[in-house]
């Protein structure tokens, strides 16, 4: 069975990671949750066990709904007495998008209706409503004229722990808090081993949880104290009692170890009524014991005022931090400097994970971040800015050379390109382009910025061209220096926010192919789709900037249409048709690596379900065997391509099969766009005279690569 785990925004790879670690066959992300396969015991184990999940949702029914008529009548076709008894209570959560349906709390209310009429039609008493406390909580989700109704199996949010006493005016969600431990490293010998501080700790979430973690203590178990989360007839109740007796029996033993060694989790603030608020939440968690809350200002923060244990004296720790900032994700930046240069002095050896408000309060703590994350704070976009050491690399003082010669015409070239495409990029609203492609010919490299759609911030793709053998490798060296410095200048950016990477050409284009391991995704915007982008870890960054036109014009024609996708690539385009309002989207690759991103990209927008459909195949098999019809296709396939499970792909050998495989497919009206980007490709003569075809290569080239019109070549093919 399939079900889902919902969570905040910027939590899903957590949420893989922990689900498949609690036992699911299968865990994939999605928009703000993960699709999981497993048994219902499994979904119970995460209901008990899971910490970064906000709800566990077992779907019963998945239905066309388009008003509120169709809610109605999708409801009663359930039979209910299959989850529930006429004397049992219930309680809808509703979240709904569509021109007929736009009131949760009105689609909530006629699923109640439905449910209570069928079994005033049997005869039955009518089950009674109890929000706070069901017997049986339903979930009911509606978009894109889609609904699916699940039992809610943890019978409300699993954020709440049971522990909180007491909150200050911004308190920290558990769930929150829990990833912020974990992209810091604290988990199984970290947690039960090293220090941790929080220099800010308000109320103590971030303590408490970590205590919690450290002990192995379920973080469902005191609500499972309360009894059974839900009283629904396919809960399987021997199965979660045996659980609930397992994790008090490891909750015991962690605490009484945690609790009987000496205090290593060490929480200071400023506010004596936080640290009061913290002590409670800790005693109410059963790890006061564990924890030492101590009133004192970040400025007076030393090594000293840590007084370690003895045998914890010299060990490296972590600090984790949620500094303020308001609903406008507006803070002190003199405050979040104070915090880097306190850490720095005070546990250079340390590592840290701090939440900040935004990209530019993370730069403002001065310390070098080795990783970034986009997270979510309730609605708020922050950044978790991870540091290992805290320690600043020590630097002879010395002031900015100014830009060399070289670097000074790359500069002023930068300039005036931007100063030339900005009027384009507003009226359009452009936000990932081109800024240079090797307009000095000396200074070979493309130059590509990507403004993060949630925290504005610009990031730098720069693509070094591999040099002719002729140039001497220490002038190669040194004029892709000069290009840096120039980028850097002109966009003001730290060298953390440019990606440098070196193209190099081999048998049929360019080479592709796993280059890091940083996982470090970020979303960007074009047109209405939102996309996932990652500038180290592949040659390409998961965007073709240069086919931007095509892929907006892809959304304006998939009204109604079913799309096909080949070569698909992270489905970009896919993304666009859906939005567009594709009846069907098909994308075909065959890297499972890319087809995970297309889902990725797919749940970014809100779309899933049956209707959007990933397929991991060789295009030219997966084409001769199928057998539905497609209005709109686009295929954009590789130059030339290797791998293991299929054959050798070369576009010009093969495109004369290719598109007649394609053409088998598309429906009498419809429209074939083809493109590739091997810049001596031609158009076999035999694909003219038995189609219609048209070449839109000129209109497809965007402002940006019009230095490069022989970027991609693109043809309109319809039947004559």
């Amino acid at each position: 069975m399939a079900f889902f785990l919902s969570c905040a925004r910027g939590l899903e790879y957590l949420l893989v990671d922990e689900a498949l670690a609690l036992g699911a066959d299968k865990a994939t992300a999605a928009l703000s949750g993960v699709n999981v396969d497993g048994d219902i015991a499994c979904a119970q184990r995460l209901v008990l066990w899971s910490r970064l999940a906000n709800r566990v949702l077992w779907p019963i029914a998945d239905f066309e709904c388009h008003n509120d008529a169709d809610l109605y009548a999708g409801v009663q076709g359930i039979d209910w007495r299959e989850h529930l008894d006429a004397d049992n209570t219930l309680a809808v959560d509703a979240s709904v998008s569509g021109s007929e349906l736009t009131h949760s709390r009105f689609a909530a209310q006629r699923v109640k209706d439905a449910i209570v009429d069928q079994f005033r039609g049997q005869g039955d008493v009518r089950p009674s409503v109890d929000v706070d406390a069901p017997d049986l909580r339903l979930n009911l989700r509606v978009h894109r004229g889609r609904a699916t109704l699940s039992i809610d199996l943890g019978g409300g949010s699993l954020h709440r722990r049971g522990w909180r006493q007491g909150q200050g005016a911004a308190p920290l969600k558990e769930t929150l808090a829990v990833a912020v431990l974990l992209r810091g490293g604290w988990k199984d010998d970290a947690a039960r081993e090293q220090p941790l501080l929080d220099p800010m700790c308000g109320s103590g979430t971030l303590l408490v949880e970590a205590a919690l973690i450290a002990a192995n203590v379920a973080p469902g178990l005191r609500r499972a104290e309360r009894g059974q989360p839900s009283r629904w007839k396919g809960f399987d109740a021997s199965h979660w009692d045996s659980q609930v007796s397992d994790a008090a029996a490891r909750a015991k033993a962690g605490l009484e170890t945690l609790n009987s060694e000496p205090q290593r989790l060490v929480g200071f603030d400023i506010d004596p009524q936080a640290i009061a608020q913290a002590r409670e939440n800790a005693e109410a968690a059963g790890v006061a014991d564990a924890i030492r809350f101590e009133r004192r200002d970040l400025a007076t923060l030393s090594a000293e005022s840590l007084a370690q244990p003895a045998d914890l004296a010299g060990r490296a720790g972590l600090v984790v931090c949620n500094p303020p900032y308001d609903e406008r994700l507006a803070a002190d930046a003199a405050l979040y400097r104070l915090l880097g240069d306190r850490l720095a002095d005070s546990v250079p050896d340390w590592r840290a994970a701090l939440l900040c408000g935004t990209e530019e309060l993370a730069f403002a703590t001065g310390l070098r971040g080795k990783k970034r994350y986009a997270l979510y704070n309730g609605a708020l976009p922050v950044c978790l800015l991870i540091v290992d050491p805290l320690r600043r690399p020590v630097r002879e003082p010395r002031e900015e050379a100014p830009l060399g010669e070289g670097a000074l015409m790359v500069a002023n070239r930068l300039r005036k390109n931007l100063k030339q495409l900005r009027k384009w990029r507003e009226q359009e609203g452009v936000s990932c382009f081109r800024a240079y492609d090797a307009d000095l010919p000396e200074y070979a490299a493309a130059i590509d910025v990507y403004r993060d759609a949630d925290s504005g911030a610009e990031w730098l793709m720069v693509q070094e061209y591999q040099a002719p053998a002729s140039i001497p490798e220490a002038d190669t060296k040194r004029r892709l220096q000069d290009l840096l410095a120039a980028a850097r200048n002109v966009f003001e950016l730290p060298r953390e926010r440019v990606a440098v990477k070196t193209r190099r050409t081999g048998k049929g284009g360019s080479k592709y192919g796993r280059m890091a391991k940083r996982d470090e995704f970020f979303v960007v915007r074009e047109g209405d789709a939102r996309l996932r982008v990652n500038l180290y870890d592949y040659l390409d960054s998961g965007l073709f900037l240069d086919h931007r036109p095509t892929r907006l014009r892809i959304g304006e024609l998939a009204k109604g249409k079913r799309f096909l996708n080949l070569f698909c690539y992270t489905g970009a385009a896919s993304v666009h048709a859906a939005l567009g309002g594709a009846s069907t989207t098909t994308s075909v690759d065959l890297s499972a690596t890319y087809l995970e991103w297309a889902a990725a990209n797919l749940a970014e927008n809100g779309i899933r379900g049956a209707g959007h459909r990933l397929a991991q195949a060789d295009v030219m098999r997966w084409l001769a065997a199928e057998r539905g019809e497609y209005d709109l296709v686009f295929c954009d396939p590789p130059t030339f391509s290797n791998s293991a499970r299929a054959g050798d792909f070369d576009v010009q050998r093969e495109h004369v099969e290719l598109v007649r495989l394609i053409m088998a497919r598309l429906s009498r009206d419809g429209l074939l766009l083809f493109s590739n980007n091997f810049r001596r490709f031609k158009l076999d003569p035999s694909i003219e005279s038995d189609y219609a075809v048209e070449s839109l290569s000129p209109a497809s080239i965007p402002p940006d690569f019009s230095r490069n019109p022989r970027i991609h070549q693109l043809w309109a093919i319809r039947h004559r």
